[in-house]
């Protein structure tokens, strides 16, 4: 039993840090929790996307892909676009989307063939790719944009005509477009979401005791522990009125959920195809999967590939529901948070899902909304916790890493 303790507290050891710090910032802002609830939750809707994209190139053992920066910055070159031409509502994410998406394969096939050059060391790579493409977007925007690309815009331009303002404002009906579509008060639903999630691990628990597969007990135990926290969230709804109080002010907007639903279904789509068979093979020993007859290098591509599309589709989610983005620096720590926050929820460099995912999302954005109240609380300025909360961001990454380098130097020696 204390063997399989320390052996859950290894495994999620960022994760259970994480939910203290959160529990103790928590208590320290002074915050309801209906404010706190609320703010997450908008964040979850908004961060979904660029967090997604980092699964794919973990499972096929290309780890942390920095290089999503490209795909955030193909989207906001077809923002810039698009605002220009003047498209409105839906049918103007509809197109930025339409445009990111080819920018981004291109983006995603010249970064996988880097990648293949510097196998290893990927992840450095993908940083330093997206330093060397910053620079790249802000000469074709800031010095070629009214040069040698005519461009006549005044909403958009600096005054002199040569490049693009720093801050872009979407028009009234860009803005939130997608979460205007259909927003739903959580208090209606919310039992609809429980129900449902119990039924679905009921039926997981079913299954698990009916095939009783290698290690089908600890997943009993796992499915049986979430089972109870849903139980536990029953009950908070039905009796806590804070949680009540959260529940009624919090409107969830239901096109953004569905996004995030299908989203999340198609990563798992992907891997459990051939295609997601070889990113695990390959993830595994890329000597062996090319021993198998896998091409591990086009394989390798195709993973970055998707990776920077769903990060072009995440940051199109994120800046709608933003309303406006600063034109040179709103990419540059996209790849930053989205790595945190993957690894808050017990991902790591070479395992990865869209459950870590979420819950990474919520426990990494919780923290970033109450840090700042919490140092306001307590030290009386805002601004501690804000420094508080950027060193946990690279906190996070480096120690994973740490952890990451010492399992492997374990495994060697093994």
């Amino acid at each position: 039993m204390t063997g399989q303790i320390k052996k859950i507290w290894k495994e999620n050891v960022v994760t259970l840090v994480f939910i203290v710090l959160c529990l103790l910032g928590f208590a320290a802002s002074g915050q309801t929790f209906s404010y706190v609830f609320s703010e997450v939750s908008s964040r979850l809707f908004r961060n979904f996307g660029l967090v997604f994209s980092l699964v794919i190139p973990v499972i096929a053992g290309i780890g942390l892909n920095f290089g999503i920066v490209l795909g955030a910055m193909a989207a906001q070159a077809a923002f810039i676009f698009v605002t220009h031409w003047r498209f409105q509502g839906v049918a103007a994410l509809v197109l930025v989307a339409l445009i990111s998406t080819p920018l981004s394969i291109l983006f995603g096939w010249l970064l996988g063939k880097l990648f293949n050059k510097t196998k290893g060391q990927e992840m450095i790579t993908g940083m330093i790719t997206g330093f060397f493409a910053n620079g790249i977007y802000q000469l074709f925007f800031l010095v070629l944009i009214g040069t040698l690309i005519p461009m006549k815009d005044d909403r958009i331009m600096i005054y002199n005509g040569i490049g693009i303002k720093d801050t872009l404002k979407f028009e009234d009906s860009v803005a939130n477009a997608l979460d205007n579509i259909w927003k739903v008060r959580l208090d209606r639903i919310y039992w609809v979401f429980v129900l449902l999630g119990m039924v679905c691990l009921g039926i997981l628990i079913w299954k698990t005791r009916e095939e009783k597969a290698p290690g089908y007990r600890n997943r009993l135990a796992v499915y049986g522990a979430w089972e109870a926290a849903l139980l536990v969230v029953l009950a908070l709804c039905l009796w806590n009125g804070d949680v009540q109080m959260a529940l009624k002010f919090t409107s969830i907007p239901m096109v953004p959920l569905i996004l995030m639903v299908l989203m999340g279904l198609m990563v798992n789509i992907v891997l459990k195809t051939k295609l997601g068979q070889d990113f695990r093979a390959i993830g595994t020993s890329q000597k062996v999967a090319a021993a198998s007859g896998i091409d591990v290098d086009r394989t390798r591509i195709v993973a970055i590939i998707l990776s920077t599309i769903l990060a072009a589709w995440g940051q199109i989610i994120f800046l709608q529901n933003i309303g406006n983005f600063n034109t040179y620096s709103s990419h540059e720590k996209v790849s930053l948070f989205a790595v945190a926050a993957i690894l808050v929820g017990g991902a790591s460099t070479r395992k990865a899902t869209v459950k870590q995912c979420i819950i990474g999302i919520i426990l990494f954005h919780t923290l970033f909304v109450i840090a700042p109240l919490a140092g306001k609380a307590l030290l009386n300025d805002a601004a501690y916790g804000e420094y508080f909360r950027e060193a946990i961001s690279y906190g996070v990454i480096t120690l994973s890493l740490v952890l990451h380098i010492s399992s492997r130097k374990k495994g060697k020696r093994v």
